[in-house]
């Protein structure tokens, strides 16, 4: 397994960006870089800690599900971030890392990602990643956060045939939708880089300023999907977010506001307001 250049991704990022990282760590391999920073100190107020590993081993998506990779075939990245004050709205943070992904794939050369409420990235309908905030210290007035993205880089024939892609077609990655590979430091380096930035616009702003993009990339909106949630299920046609980032769902009378569950899209089309 091929080590990552740590000092190629410093180089490349940001000079602002670069100044708030107090720690970063690389790993060919960890259990899970979420855990990794989890088990750590938090950082100073408006610093950051990043680990980054070119293969999970036991990787978690949203629920503790399994985040399935081989080595070499992802970037894993977690950020440690602490708030110099504690955002309103920390919960809806995820979609604004949603925006900050995407932003940094269209910089990579990747202008077709799209975002599935929550935590989803989509490319062609298929899952080429995803997003995972944790809340690490909420002692006020600070608030501290671990944010991990997952990105499928190049995908081997045993993951894509074993990965649960019932809410998609199957997942792609970012060799084949670019029909080139993008080395795991350049990536690296302009995922902080965008992320970073977010993250402090997210606390002056909140959601609001994230509403726009995340609006244009919203790949549920339109569709006819069903909610899976413990209580029960709710279908309707996904009709975007509101302000507080939960997912509403219209049926022929009511609008429901939707802040957790499992999501199957059934169908496609434009929602009208």
């Amino acid at each position: 397994m091929s080590s990552i250049d740590s000092a190629a991704i410093l180089e490349a990022l940001r000079p602002a960006s670069a100044s708030r990282i107090a720690r970063l760590d690389v790993f060919p391999e960890i259990e899970s870089t979420n855990s990794y920073l989890m088990a750590g100190p938090a950082p100073d107020a408006g610093m950051q800690r990043v680990a980054i590993a070119g293969h999970q081993t036991a990787g978690r998506g949203r629920g503790d599900r399994q985040w399935l990779s081989a080595p070499g075939s992802s970037l894993c990245l977690s950020i440690a971030h602490t708030f110099g004050e504690r955002p309103e709205n920390l919960s809806a943070l995820t979609l604004a890392v949603g925006v900050a992904a995407v932003h940094a794939l269209r910089d990579t050369g990747l202008g077709e990602a799209m975002l599935k409420w929550p935590n989803d990235i989509v490319v062609r309908d298929g899952k080429l990643g995803g997003m995972l905030a944790e809340s690490h210290c909420t002692s006020a007035p600070n608030a501290s956060v671990v944010i991990g993205i997952g990105i499928n880089l190049e995908l081997p024939p045993d993951i894509l045939e074993n990965v649960d892609s019932a809410w998609a077609q199957a997942p792609v990655d970012l060799q084949s939708t670019l029909g080139r590979s993008v080395s795991i430091e350049s990536l690296s380096a302009t995922m902080i880089n965008h992320v970073a930035e977010a993250l402090f616009t997210f606390e002056k702003q909140g959601l609001h300023a994230f509403a726009k993009s995340w609006s244009e990339r919203d790949w549920l909106r339109g569709r006819t999907i069903t909610v899976q949630q413990p209580g029960g299920s709710i279908s309707g046609t996904a009709f975007g977010i509101d302000s507080d980032g939960a997912l509403l769902v219209r049926d022929a009378t009511t609008t429901t506001r939707v802040i957790s569950g499992s999501i199957v899209a059934d169908g496609t089309g434009s929602a009208q307001s």
